[in-house]
């Protein structure tokens, strides 16, 4: 399934994402694609809203993860900017996040697309302009996400 949004603010961008994280559950992986400012930080600030969570999201550039909420359900947002394949991702503590009490929300997932599920949902977030953004999810479940219009 794949279903194109357009926002035209960051606001937008974070209440279409709570709607999205509203649907979420443990065991999820979001794989973000997009250029450098293209909003993947700000649209994982609306999957912390729609999860539930209070915590303040930040970019996890530098840190390579930041992880929200607890577990039975915790949000681990990674950047794998500087990761420039699989070998190098096992030095990463990726793996020592538990997948069935978390959501898995990878910037730069393109740098480890092959060791990512095979039933991680897709997001690209596209410019169109200095506020506006398409937003294209892509899932193999169609079930959970058919009706999904925010």
């Amino acid at each position: 399934m794949r279903k194109e949004f357009i926002t035209r603010s960051p606001e937008e961008t974070i209440s279409l994402a709570e709607q999205f994280g509203k649907r979420l559950r443990a065991g999820d992986v979001i794989a973000y694609l997009g250029d450098l400012g293209a909003g993947k930080t700000t649209f994982t600030r609306g999957l912390a809203l729609g999860l539930g969570l209070k915590d303040l999201v930040t970019s996890p550039t530098f840190a390579l993860v930041h992880v929200y909420g607890q577990p039975p359900l915790q949000l681990c947002h990674f950047d794998m900017y500087r990761i420039t394949d699989e070998n190098e991702l096992e030095t990463t503590g990726f793996y020592d996040y538990d997948l069935h009490e978390s959501i898995f929300a990878v910037e730069w997932s393109e740098n480890i697309m092959n060791a990512l599920p095979e039933h991680t949902i897709r997001l690209t977030l596209e410019h169109l302009s200095d506020e506006e953004r398409k937003i294209i999810l892509e899932t193999q479940e169609d079930e959970r996400f058919a009706d999904f219009r925010p």
